[in-house]
């Protein structure tokens, strides 16, 4: 059996990018019976700290969070400058972005990840912890999200 790459097996959240979130969390209440998720803005840059591919980036985005037992279902619907978001947007349309981990200790799991040629795509801070894309497309035919707690 190998190493466990990320340090962890608990996944946390499949991301969903949409173009409108109003609608598409509308739309996801009612097939799943649910009530509809607050709306919530991800943070100024000043404060997030994004960074695509190692710049800083104005990215921001609209996200909504249903709980689905162990695993939430996260849609995203990008605003404001580039991002991994919104390249995935106009390149493929709407669908499934990445799939989150609970990780601890970043840093070093993204040197596991670089060593194996899976590069950082966007990382940026978040209230009590901070989550980094990355570029795992070609291994896993996704992009996997390391979210990390503090």
């Amino acid at each position: 059996m190998s190493q466990n790459l990320i340090g962890s097996n608990s996944m946390t959240q499949v991301g969903i990018v949409v173009r409108d979130i109003e609608a598409s969390a509308k739309r996801y209440a009612k097939i799943f019976g649910v009530g509809v998720p607050e709306i919530i803005l991800t943070d100024v840059p000043e404060v997030a700290h994004t960074q695509l591919r190692g710049q800083p980036s104005p990215a921001r985005a609209k996200l909504a969070f249903f709980k689905m037992g162990q695993v939430s279902l996260e849609l995203i619907e990008p605003i404001g400058g580039p991002s991994t978001w919104k390249e995935f947007l106009d390149q493929h349309g709407e669908g499934v972005h990445h799939i989150a981990f609970e990780v601890k200790g970043t840093d070093g799991v993204l040197k596991n990840l670089e060593a194996e040629g899976i590069p950082v795509l966007q990382r940026g801070d978040y209230t009590g912890g901070q989550y980094v894309y990355v570029g795992s497309e070609a291994v896993l035919g996704t992009v996997v999200e390391l979210l990390e707690n503090f």
